[in-house]
């Protein structure tokens, strides 16, 4: 496993449901980032989830891939793939979701041994076989250099 480097990550996700409503939600956490066997490992506290909770996070960032694995209050392990449709169960502590994402398209730019990166992904949202909602992810991953500053919620 090579050097863990401090980054701060930039998670800005859009949804339209079935009956058009629209929303948009901006996470900003600092993490770490390692590259291993051609992956990249972002990890992060997530706290837009649970009002209060802290999940941790851990984006695994392939070459035409992307694996989104949390693990605490909710639990989940979904696989963003071009062209796929990938299955997995939501565990939170009111009860299991069977969740499909069908990736309709995904954009990595990651070069072997940087830091910082960008993820792209559009993707349907299916929830036990019924179709939730249209989405975008656009995930930002840029090196952290500490100093003392706030991290901004400004969309990017």
């Amino acid at each position: 496993m090579s050097e863990q480097n401090p980054v701060v990550v930039r998670v800005k996700g859009s949804f339209r449901d079935a009956e058009g409503r629209e929303d948009e939600i901006l996470t900003v956490a600092r993490g770490r980032h390692y590259f291993h066997r051609d992956k990249h490992y972002v990890l992060y506290d997530d706290e837009s989830l649970q009002q209060g909770e802290k999940t941790p996070t851990i984006l695994k960032i392939g070459r035409d891939a992307m694996t989104l694995l949390r693990r605490g209050t909710v639990e989940q392990e979904q696989r963003f793939e071009c062209g796929a449709e990938k299955c997995s169960m939501y565990r939170t502590p009111y009860g299991n979701i069977n969740l499909a994402v069908r990736t309709e398209e995904l954009v990595i730019h990651y070069d072997e041994g940087e830091t910082a990166g960008m993820v792209d992904i559009r993707y349907d949202l299916f929830v036990n076989g019924a179709f939730q909602s249209s989405n975008m992810l656009h995930i930002e991953i840029e090196e952290y250099h500490g100093g003392g500053k706030r991290l901004c919620v400004d969309a990017p």
